[in-house]
């Protein structure tokens, strides 16, 4: 086995404040996933596109980001990550300052498209520069750790801000918001971030774009129409079109010349365990907000911006648990410890949250409190492992699969865990209530409050029983899977490290260019 002779140089005031530079536009793309809650209602009024639209204005987003992270993080290993990172900053910008203007629902579509086009080069650059400024193994951890809980962070005040600038202000200040920090990254990037890439990155194979695309779109559209409209043959023929897709993106992958994903990638030991558990980590997440959101507006009757402060509350901790992973991993814990106690918290979660009844909202708070912690240390902990395990010049694909796989999570989260709520709920509301409020709890609050008097009451009553015991079903499910991976990860990960022998030896030599540009 080769060893370095000459340690990783250490990170100083330069990378520490060029990471909190990158942090600004992890933190407003996160942020964009949900930053059109509260803003639809006004969006509708002034522009008045049709349901189709709608559902466009507010989804287009995060399919075209899904769809094209892959292609993106192995772009920007190929022409510099820094250099795709200024690009996608100047794009998100130019489409939030359209977006913020426009006049029509077309105008607006289109610059969410292209919002979802400069998120999908920010994430993935964003984590791989990460990779290349901090070498020292322990610094990037805790400089991980920090990416994680920004990601999560801004997902969470998405919706509260979203509220808060409809209610003072106009739709459009939603998307000025970006402006401001996508400007200081233009102009402190080029100072603070060290230009990096591929040395001789070969040819881009343009072919596996569209079949990257194909691959995931219709899987994640299929999956998220199955959570939200039930089994239906049309979207379950889409997750398997986008399955074949997959199949043919791989193959392709293995036999080209020069991949888009390479499957160097996966000869690095813990990468594959890291993209997996990553992905289970994201279902954890994702399956409890999709119960949790509903629950605190709908069963506990708040207003959506009350709601959105009551869910703040979960992320006050969350900040704490990526250092306090990181800092035990430090002192010797092994990693593989560290994950599987992460899953076994979030576990703990789910079984909180399927204690809780029709009026707890302190314990569903605590709930999401301890199942966020966990997951968070999870996701920082695999994201570390998975960069540590990649060579430096595939730090952009890397960081793209960890994204992708975190979309992917959400989604199969979201049918499933949703799926198993919506039976529960379906078989708990009585036989004989309106066909619209055996659908949802949605439907039935608007059918309760048609009714009169008590016939009224006693429908909203049933149906927040039978949605909290359908809650109960999909968190019971989650906690024994998220025990079984807390049990997969401490076996899987038990004789993998964070750092391959021999790989930190002349990483930024090979990788960045001496002149930084």
């Amino acid at each position: 086995m080769t060893t370095n002779p000459h340690p990783p140089a250490l990170a100083g005031r330069r990378e520490w404040t060029a990471l909190g530079v990158l942090m600004l536009p992890l933190l407003l793309v996160s942020m964009d996933v949900s930053v059109l809650y509260f803003a639809i209602p006004a969006i509708s009024a002034d522009l008045e596109p049709s349901a189709t639209q709608q559902l466009w204005i507010f989804d287009i987003y995060g399919f075209v980001l899904a769809g094209l992270l892959m292609t993106m993080g192995s772009l920007g290993d190929r022409i510099g990550r820094r250099r795709l990172l200024l690009i996608g900053a100047a794009a998100f910008g130019t489409a939030s300052l359209v977006a913020a203007y426009a006049t029509s629902a077309e105008t607006l579509i289109a610059a969410r498209a292209v919002l979802g086009i400069g998120g999908a080069t920010l994430m993935p650059s964003t984590m791989a520069l990460v990779r290349t400024m901090f070498t020292d193994p322990a610094q990037r951890t805790k400089a991980i750790g920090v990416w994680s809980g920004v990601m999560t962070a801004g997902i969470a005040l998405g919706s509260v801000m979203s509220g808060v600038l409809v209610e003072h202000f106009w739709w459009g200040s939603v998307f000025l918001v970006n402006l401001p920090a996508m400007l200081l990254l233009l102009v402190l990037g080029p100072v603070l971030l060290p230009e990096s890439r591929t040395p001789n990155p070969g040819r881009f194979d343009l072919l596996s774009v569209p079949l990257s695309m194909a691959a995931v779109l219709p899987v994640i559209y299929g999956l998220k129409e199955l959570a939200s409209e039930g089994w239906n043959v049309r979207y379950v023929m889409s997750v398997t079109v986008g399955l074949l897709f997959a199949a043919l993106f791989v193959h392709r992958q293995r036999t080209v010349a020069s991949p888009l994903i390479s499957p160097e990638l996966f000869r690095g030991r813990g990468f594959s365990p890291a993209v997996v558990l990553n992905l289970v980590a994201a279902f954890g997440m994702m399956g409890s907000a999709y119960f949790t959101t509903q629950y605190i507006q709908s069963v506990l009757d708040n207003s959506p911006l009350e709601a959105a402060l009551w869910s703040l509350l979960p992320s006050v901790p969350i900040g704490l648990a990526a250092p306090v992973g990181a800092h035990l991993v430090q002192r010797g814990v092994p990693r593989a410890y560290v994950v599987g106690g992460g899953f076994a918290v979030a576990s703990c979660g789910y079984v909180m949250l399927a204690l809780a009844g029709t009026d707890s909202l302190w314990l569903l708070l605590a709930a999401c409190a301890v199942l966020a912690c966990g997951i968070v240390t999870v996701m920082s902990q695999v994201a570390d492992l998975a960069l540590s395990s990649a060579p430096m010049e595939k730090a952009g694909a890397a960081s793209s699969l960890l994204e992708t796989g975190t979309e992917f999570g959400g989604a199969l989260s979201m049918a499933f865990l949703g799926s198993i709520g919506t039976a529960v709920y379906r078989h708990e509301i009585p036989g004989s209530a309106p066909a619209a409020a055996r659908e949802t709890l949605g439907g039935a609050l608007a059918v309760a409050d048609r009714l009169p008097g008590r016939a009224g009451d006693a429908l909203a009553t049933a149906a927040r029983e039978a949605f909290t015991s359908g809650m109960h079903a999909a968190a019971v499910t989650g906690a024994i899977l998220l025990a079984a991976a807390a049990a997969a990860a401490a076996v899987t990960l038990r004789r993998v490290h964070g750092r391959v022998p021999g790989r930190e030896k002349a990483e930024r030599a090979d990788t960045v260019s001496p002149s930084g540009v």
